[in-house]
């Protein structure tokens, strides 16, 4: 684990030391989404395979004191909903570790908290998340993506509504050239929700989606349908504002710019691309970019008797890309 998520560790939540049957109410409540809002920013800069343990741990603080303390009606649906958004939180660092079981289970347990405390948001995120796993392990998830999107209301926010379309556009990608239709559909209806002018206030938790992102993803949709004169454009100027810092997911979104770019038979460009995505990811503890670079790295192949493939192959083989064994997280402890 790292220096930054083992200095996190080892720092207690306030309520984690509360007595047993000590009443709680709308303070605690906040300090958990406070404190569940801090945490989360590490995903912008860490890998699952750093970051579980701690969410994890944060999951089984806040599991045991919906056990332990006593409360309102109201106060409880409240936690439920803190449950289900920290099951999710964890859930994505499993999947980005690599670790599917684990990753699954969490996003189930995500989906009855969520649906106990009738949160329709979380309760459709749930969904979206279990479609995204699936359609990444090579599934089809077409159906799941689509059901999250039915369950958002007029009551949902713009960007969770942006988000859950924006899955299914990728969910409809995935499956291939004869989808077309439905990720135009699901991406119009993406930005259709993030130009709303709803009041609603967006959960902190869907707050980083904006029009960057949902470029990202257009872009993503196109490479993988092999539409590079559509991919290129929306990447290239989604990366220009992406910062480094953020280096796993850049890493990650690289590689369909560069398969883009490979589609449109520009091989050079395509292996200085990829050798960028390598460098950005090479010390970061996830699988996803890992895997992306590999199978590019393939792709590649074809064109082996190029320089500037033996050259990338060369480079590559002198980083490291080992990360946790998939489906083999480590033990979370119940508390911190």
């Amino acid at each position: 684990m790292s220096a930054v998520v083992t200095g996190l560790a080892i720092t207690a939540s306030p309520t984690s030391r509360l007595p047993h049957g000590r009443r709680i109410g709308a303070d605690q409540i906040d300090h958990l989404l406070r404190r569940t809002a801090r945490l989360r920013c590490l995903d912008d800069h860490l890998g699952g395979a750093d970051t579980y343990r701690l969410y994890a741990a944060e999951l089984a603080v806040t599991s045991a004191l919906a056990d332990d303390a006593s409360y309102t009606q109201e106060t409880g649906r409240a936690l439920l909903s803190v449950l289900a958004e920290q099951a999710q939180q964890a859930g994505w660092a499993a999947f980005d570790a690599g670790w599917h079981q684990e990753a699954r289970r969490l996003f189930k347990q995500s989906l009855s908290a969520a649906t106990d405390a009738g949160d329709t948001s979380l309760i459709a995120n749930s969904l979206a998340y279990l479609a995204y796993q699936k359609v990444s392990s090579g599934h089809s998830g077409a159906d799941e993506a689509d059901a999250a999107c039915r369950v958002a209301t007029r009551r949902t926010p713009p960007a969770v509504r942006a988000l859950l379309f924006e899955r299914a556009a990728w969910a409809h990608a995935l499956e291939g050239r004869s989808h077309e239709a439905e990720v135009t559909r699901a991406l119009g209806k993406a930005a259709e929700a993030l130009d709303s002018s709803s009041s609603l206030p967006s959960p902190e938790w869907a707050q980083w989606v904006d029009r960057t992102e949902l470029q990202i993803m257009t872009g993503r949709c196109w490479s993988t349908l092999r539409r590079p004169l559509r991919a290129v454009p929306a990447l290239e100027a989604a990366l220009a504002q992406y910062d480094d810092t953020h280096a796993r997911d850049k890493a990650l979104y690289l590689t369909w710019l560069a398969e883009a770019h490979l589609d449109a038979g520009e091989v050079e460009q395509a292996a200085a691309i990829l050798g960028r995505s390598a460098d950005l990811c090479a010390d970061v503890a996830s699988v996803r970019p890992h895997k992306r670079i590999k199978s590019v790295l393939q792709r590649l192949d074809a064109h082996g008797d190029e320089p500037c493939v033996s050259e990338l192959r060369q480079r590559l083989a002198t980083l490291s890309f080992d990360v946790a064994s998939p489906d083999t997280p480590p033990s979370p402890r119940r508390s911190l």
